[in-house]
């Protein structure tokens, strides 16, 4: 950290140019928007670059280093990405262009040449929190570039609600430091929203106070559609316009980013489950690896997760034709780390990089074949049977009489929930229809149900379970598996069910 602000201090010092460096997700702009912002108020001679999803892919690009050399910048602060990107930053130095690497990806054993490094996972980094977003570590060095020069500590903390939102979106352990910084980001999403963020609020029509579960689900979808569909650079602008009404410009174009994507990744969703129910081997096999195309870049990912929840449950890859390389995304099954998997297959690759769920790679459109039939190799050779049956943990069986608004309130004070520290789940058997459950919108199941004959009734939701609703009007006792949460209506707040799954009555 020392080296990372002595070398910023440097740039400001001789007038030269600095350039902050992202990647296209939720991350990577909320990240570079936040190191940008708060440097642009101390330092004019300064911009930021974010690549091209399709152009440049992820990561510290030629194009980018370029644009850099082109540009006489002496300084790249590279954020969520960089930490393999030996070749590319050591062009860079040759050209005479400085890097500051400021990633929380695992770092092979040789580093790039950087001036500094800043990423908790280097094997003899003594930081005591491991698993900061790449966010996260922005604003650690905007906070000690402020604590070095002075500044009070308001002038970081005022991205925390982009902090938050890097944190819900990226799938972080919500553990630790980043449960901290959730919590404080939440208030700030909530009372003192940046001009971009409120204006995301706003388009989604969202009226209650606003969760983790809220960033992830509505507010990171409409941000990362900006590179899903074309330039990411519009989801930076958006976080750093203080303009209210332009922001509420830019963010409307997101939300209709947003629209498109979801006619897209549905459209690709049901092209994948067509290919997958004409192949005669496809219950054999441990893994999927599909490849069209025509399919866009900017899903696949998407479809990789869908094919996961709702078909095969097993580590998935889907690739698409990206320029003149394939490129995909791949998902995976509780357990199984994706990423040690993809890099047994490294010597197909063009590039690859990504978390132990998730993970990116680019590769020759000749290997596509040969990348298929070793993965699927690889996968079968480590993966366990029981990694690939869904699996729902529950974590306490309860009796409807125990749901008391004071038990609920005791409930949240877990908040933040997300990974490692996740929403409880309940089991409630021998359940009855009160006579008023329905499936609404053809997809979703309204739930009113009591326990035992003349126990306590609760009402709830159960999304996209349309097909179990005749486990509920067999007039058979049944038992849910579901979470707690609160439903606002006309003014009245209640408890709900949110339904996981349903299954007949095991009594």
């Amino acid at each position: 950290m020392d080296k990372a602000i002595s070398r910023i201090e440097l740039a400001f010092f001789q007038h030269e140019k600095i350039l902050v460096y992202g990647d296209y997700d939720v991350d990577g702009t909320t990240a570079v928007a936040t190191v940008y912002a708060f440097l642009r108020k101390l330092y004019s001679n300064i911009e930021f670059y974010i690549p091209h999803r399709y152009r440049e892919g992820y990561g510290i690009s030629m194009q980018g280093i370029e644009y850099a050399r082109d540009n006489d910048f002496g300084l790249v602060i590279a954020l969520d990405c960089g930490i393999k990107s030996i070749e590319h930053i050591s062009a860079a130095k040759e050209w005479g262009i400085d890097f500051i690497i400021c990633d929380h990806h695992l770092p092979d054993a040789i580093l790039p040449p950087a001036v500094a490094i800043l990423n908790p996972k280097q094997a003899d980094c003594p930081y005591p929190y491991k698993e900061l977003s790449g966010c996260g570590i922005g604003y650690k060095l905007i906070s000690a570039f402020a604590q070095k020069r002075g500044l009070p500590a308001s002038e970081a903390n005022k991205f925390l609600d982009l902090v938050a939102t890097s944190i819900a979106a990226d799938i972080v352990p919500m553990t630790g430091e980043n449960r901290i910084l959730a919590f404080h980001g939440l208030i700030k999403v909530n009372e003192d929203p940046l001009p971009g963020i409120k204006a995301l609020i706003t388009l989604s029509a969202l009226k209650e106070k606003l969760t983790i579960s809220n960033l992830v689900f509505v507010i990171a979808p409409r941000v990362n559609a900006a590179g899903r569909m074309d330039d990411a650079r519009k989801a930076v602008n958006l976080f750093i316009e203080n303009d209210v009404e332009k922001a509420a410009a830019i963010a409307a174009v997101l939300h209709a980013d947003n629209f498109d994507r979801k006619e897209i990744d549905s459209t690709i969703t049901q092209e994948a489950i067509v290919l997958l129910q004409n192949d005669a081997d496809i219950a054999k096999r441990k893994s999927t690896v599909l490849y069209q195309a025509h399919w866009h870049k900017g899903v696949v990912g998407i479809v990789a997760s869908r094919l996961i929840d709702k078909y095969y449950y097993r580590p998935t890859i889907i690739l698409t034709q990206s320029n003149d390389k394939v490129a995909g995304s791949a998902r995976s099954v509780m357990g199984f780390n994706v990423y040690e998997a993809i890099h047994q297959c490294k010597d197909l690759l063009e590039n690859y990089g990504g978390h132990f769920y998730a993970a990116g790679m680019t590769l020759k459109t000749e290997n596509v074949k040969a990348f298929q039939e070793r993965f699927e190799e690889v996968v079968s050779k480590t993966i366990r049977p029981d990694q690939l049956v869904p699996e729902i943990v529950i974590d306490s069986e309860i009796h409807f009489s125990d749901i008391t608004p004071a038990f609920f309130n005791i409930l949240k004070q877990f908040e933040p929930l997300g990974p490692e520290n996740l929403r409880p789940v309940f089991l409630a058997r021998n359940l009855l229809d009160n006579g008023y459950s329905k499936i609404v919108k053809e997809e979703h199941i309204k739930f009113s149900v009591k326990q035992g004959k003349y126990g306590p009734t609760m009402s709830g939701i159960g999304f996209y379970m349309a097909e179990k609703f005749p486990v509920i009007a067999s007039k058979k006792p049944f038992d849910i598996v579901f979470s707690l949460d609160e439903n606002e209506w006309n003014g009245q707040t209640s408890l709900q069910l949110k339904v996981i799954d349903v299954r007949p009555g095991s009594n």
